[in-house]
Parts: C-alpha cells; sequence; structure tokens
C-alpha cells in the first residue's frame, strides 16, 4: 500500500529544497495518486502489490531548456503500483481548461518526449509521459527506483546541460536504447 513509503527526501528532489510552493506541489502530486490507488485501483489486476506511489528527482528544467517555462514547472518521475511516468509538473495549481489528454511535446532533460495533460484535485493539471505500464515486471519498490533514477541519469547526465533536442519526440528511441542520450545511441 502507498500508504507505508514516503516520496523521496527533499534533498533528492534536486532544486526544490529551497522552493517550498514547488516541495508543496510534488507532495501534493503523490497525495493525488496514492487517493486514486485507495479509491479506484483497489481489486484491478494491473495493480503490483509490491510497489507503492512514490516521486523522485523533481526539478526545475535547466533555464535554456525552455527560457519561458523553467520557472513554471517541475519535471521528475511519478511511481504508482500501476505506471512509471515522466512528469510535468506546473509550479502552481492551474486548471486543465481543455487540456486533458491533449498531447504536447516537451524537453525533458536532454530529450524529448510526448506528453498527456492529467488533472486531479488538489493537483491540478499536469503532464505526464508513460515509461512502464502496468509494472508487473517489478519485483520491489527499490527495483522501481533504481529504474527511475537510471531514467533521470540518462535524462539528465550530470554536467551537462539540456540541449534542443529534436522535434520528434524519442521515447521508444530512448526506451530501447537508440536515442542521442541512450548509451551506444546516435
Amino acid at each position: 500500500m502507498s500508504t507505508s513509503l514516503d516520496s523521496a527526501p527533499v534533498a533528492e528532489q534536486a532544486g526544490l529544497a529551497t522552493d517550498p510552493l514547488l516541495v508543496a506541489r510534488v507532495a501534493a502530486l503523490a497525495d493525488f495518486y496514492r487517493q486514486v490507488e485507495r479509491e479506484r485501483m483497489q481489486g484491478i489486476a494491473l495493480v503490483n502489490p509490491a510497489l507503492a506511489v512514490q516521486t523522485l528527482g523533481f526539478r526545475r528544467p535547466e533555464p535554456d531548456a525552455a527560457p519561458t517555462a523553467a520557472a513554471e514547472v517541475a519535471e521528475g518521475i511519478l511511481i504508482t503500483p500501476w505506471c512509471m511516468n515522466l512528469v510535468r509538473l506546473p509550479a502552481r495549481a492551474e486548471p486543465a481548461a481543455g487540456r486533458v489528454a491533449r498531447r504536447s511535446c516537451h524537453d525533458f532533460g536532454v530529450e524529448r518526449f510526448d506528453f498527456l495533460g492529467a488533472d486531479g484535485p488538489g493537483v491540478g493539471y499536469h503532464e505526464m509521459c508513460a515509461l512502464f505500464s502496468p509494472m508487473d515486471g517489478f519485483r520491489s519498490q527499490e527495483q522501481a527506483v533504481e529504474t527511475a533514477r537510471a531514467v533521470l541519469a540518462l535524462t539528465h547526465p550530470p554536467g551537462t546541460r539540456a540541449r534542443q533536442a529534436p522535434a520528434q519526440p524519442a521515447r521508444r528511441a530512448f526506451l530501447l536504447g537508440r536515442g542521442p542520450g541512450a548509451e551506444g545511441g546516435g
């Protein structure tokens, strides 16, 4: 059950430790998905009982990745017992305004991905890009967290600044090890 595991410590949330508003926003995101788990996902076969809701690596994008959006969003990973997603979370709660399920393409570190709009009480509008669903391939929370950290390491390599990625989303190529941020990719 997700209530037994807390989201990653604030110290792990690079760039958020000094921003109480974003720390609260990331906590609201995790709380919303814990509520979804309790109220909507019980008894559904695609839920992996070995996993819990957890957020990882939320930070503001590098300023040169998206100068106008850098101060407005945090990006990180959300692990749930049914999926793992890249997430773009606005710094302030905002209404969905017809954007739920609408696709948009954004830089995420040194890569570019398609995101879908989502909305929830207490968290408001946010965008998600599926990495894994269902989560039946994960035997433990630790394995899911290790995988999420590996994704963050590939999308945000140390010592690199975000760059303008190609116009086409690279999720499949990235996950298959064929993208520019993937080892051996081109």
